[in-house]
């Protein structure tokens, strides 16, 4: 990876950092809900899951062995609010099979795996993606790999850092390679990148007020249609999205 890569990704985390300060994620009470809340968080917003959780909470339900007893039915309508209940029901139970399976239920034998044979087995698990196995090993278990979530590719796609068809791992190389790997580094990084998708970096991007709009090959210097460079001010059309080329305009 050239140095100006890495110059460039420590620029925009310096940024964020300065806009929006530290963000304490993942908000939870035990390394347990992280991962449930990483699996029950696809597909939906935080806040659906944080009515899962509570659900949960209220029954004494967020434990390995709990959750191992419980009820299919019962589970699926205990986390009913973070939509696809009964696929995420399905998805908790192969999660808690695989841990008792492979670690007799136990967090700590789990932690102490490697990273890299930990990841390879929870993506053999059904349900879990690259996403949600990375949240899982950073967030919960201290494991130092970078997350990457649909923000990730859109803002670096944006500002000229990515293709836009670039996959998970191409990405997650990218941040892998640049940055030292650091815990409390990829963990704040990954927080501040939702922080300013959620807030600025939209389907329709409030580009002006954005702490990167300055940087780096800015989306205002794209078409939004066609995605190509716009050369000169001239070329550029004001649109409801940000701009278009001349020639998109035409049609």
């Amino acid at each position: 990876m050239s140095e100006a890569t890495k110059t460039a990704l420590m620029a925009v985390y310096q940024r964020l950092f300065k806009a929006f300060g530290p963000q304490k994620w993942w908000p939870a009470q035990t390394r347990f809900e992280v991962m449930v809340g990483a699996i029950l968080t696809q597909n939906t917003n935080w806040g659906n899951v944080e009515k899962a959780l509570n659900n949960l909470k209220q029954k004494r339900l967020l434990s390995p062995q709990a959750l191992k007893k419980v009820s299919p039915k019962k589970l699926a309508l205990l986390i009913r609010p973070a939509g696809y209940f009964n696929i995420k029901t399905k998805r908790l139970k192969n999660f808690i099979s695989f841990m008792f399976r492979e670690y007799d239920g136990d967090l700590k034998k789990m932690a102490r795996e490697d990273m890299a044979v930990l990841r390879h087995k929870l993506l053999e698990v059904s349900g879990i993606g690259p996403e949600t196995a990375d949240s899982i090993l950073l967030y919960a278990l201290d494991k130092p790999v970078f997350v990457v979530d649909a923000y990730t590719k859109r803002i670096l796609y944006r500002h000229n850092m990515a293709q836009q068809d670039a996959d998970y791992h191409a990405v997650q190389d990218m941040f892998m390679r640049s940055l030292d790997h650091d815990v409390s580094l990829f963990n704040e990084y990954h927080a501040l990148i939702v922080r300013l998708g959620k807030d600025f970096c939209k389907s329709n991007p409030l580009c002006p007020q954005c702490p990167l709009n300055s940087f780096h090959y800015s989306l205002v210097h794209k078409c939004s249609r066609c995605h190509r460079a716009l050369p000169s001010k001239r070329d550029r059309i004001s649109a409801k999205a940000g701009y278009l080329c001349c020639e998109c305009d035409a049609k």
